[in-house]
């Protein structure tokens, strides 16, 4: 079968593409024709340098989100389930291919009119985003600053935070992106990489009551510094390269609440299942703002890298 390599921690061009043998599904298993591969910004940093929450042995398929079709399963697994659409994580490794076998327990159906490419998008985001705006206890009337806008989680947790009567500030990186969130209906759009950003989000609500950092770093300061008494910083990101430096004193002080909230598998899946059904009932829109070929995995990864991707990137394998 195709598939992508890491065979060096490095740069992009450390993904190779090559063939791979045809997996089997064994005991308790199922096989997935792959249509479609999630990419996070974590897989990007595991290429670099090995850092991640999956520890893998080099050379390695890398790749933790797939939606596609099972075609087929283990001796002991119910054969109907042959031709079912899903979405699964792989355990850490093995997405970037057009087969891969995974525990049948894993795969999460996708429901009938929610396309393969926007359950795909929904598989990581969706429950992230789920899961976070539950963490920060969203109200009718709350200002919540969602950083990281234009992002995969971040354009998800602007719906969610209006849909919960929230007024909305999204903050990007750039012209491009600002434009775009304004485009999405975000009533105040912010360019973070200006100097007065924070002037601007403060003139318009005199203060937030929730921010979602997906950056980190000296930006995380900033927007930390925004919280009116009482407020939530939720922190799910560290595009920035750093998490928040916040310290508990200084936030205990502001009465500010920091959250970085976990989930166990099981409600992670269930948060998942939830964001197929929003996605097929159209209340969840993923942004999918960029594609590539399996076999293009290294400028995939490139364009991430150089935060010049807006969305969710995926790399289409059918």
């Amino acid at each position: 079968m195709r598939a992508v390599w890491l065979r060096e921690f490095g740069g992009p061009e450390t993904l190779v593409p090559g063939p791979a043998p045809d997996p089997v599904a064994g005991p308790g298993q199922v096989l997935i024709e792959v249509a479609h591969a999630n990419l996070t910004f974590v897989e990007t940093m595991f290429r670099a340098t090995g850092f991640g929450p999956f520890r893998a042995a080099l050379p390695v398929i890398p790749g933790n989100g797939v939606g596609g079709v099972i075609a087929a399963v283990g001796p002991d697994v119910d054969p109907a389930r042959v031709g079912h659409r899903v979405v699964s994580s792989t355990g850490g490794t093995g997405g970037y291919a057009e087969r891969v076998v995974v525990d049948q327990a894993a795969p999460v159906p996708v429901p009938d009119g929610l396309p393969l490419d926007r359950a795909v998008a929904l598989l990581a985001d969706g429950r992230t985003a789920l899961l976070l705006a539950g963490a920060a206890g969203l109200r009718p009337g709350d200002r919540v600053l969602v950083e990281a806008a234009a992002g995969g989680v971040g354009s998800l947790l602007t719906q969610l935070a209006a849909a919960a009567g929230a007024r909305v500030v999204a903050a990007a990186g750039g012209p491009r992106k600002v434009a775009l969130l304004r485009e999405r209906g975000c009533e105040l759009a912010v360019d973070y990489r200006e100097p007065d950003w924070t002037d601007r989000v403060h003139a318009a609500t005199g203060g937030v009551d929730v921010v979602f950092d997906g950056v980190g770093g000296p930006l995380a300061r900033a927007a930390f510094d925004l919280l009116d008494a009482g407020g939530r910083m939720v922190s799910f990101g560290l595009a920035g390269g750093a998490w928040a430096d916040i310290p508990d004193g200084l936030a205990a002080s502001r009465r500010v609440t920091l959250v970085r909230p976990a989930a166990p598998p099981e409600q992670l899946r269930a948060l998942t299942e939830l964001a197929l059904a929003e996605g097929a009932a159209g209340r969840l829109r993923p942004l999918i703002g960029q594609r590539f070929p399996l076999e293009r995995a290294a400028e995939a990864h490139a364009a991430m890298e150089s935060r010049a991707t807006i969305g969710k990137t995926l790399l289409d394998v059918r």
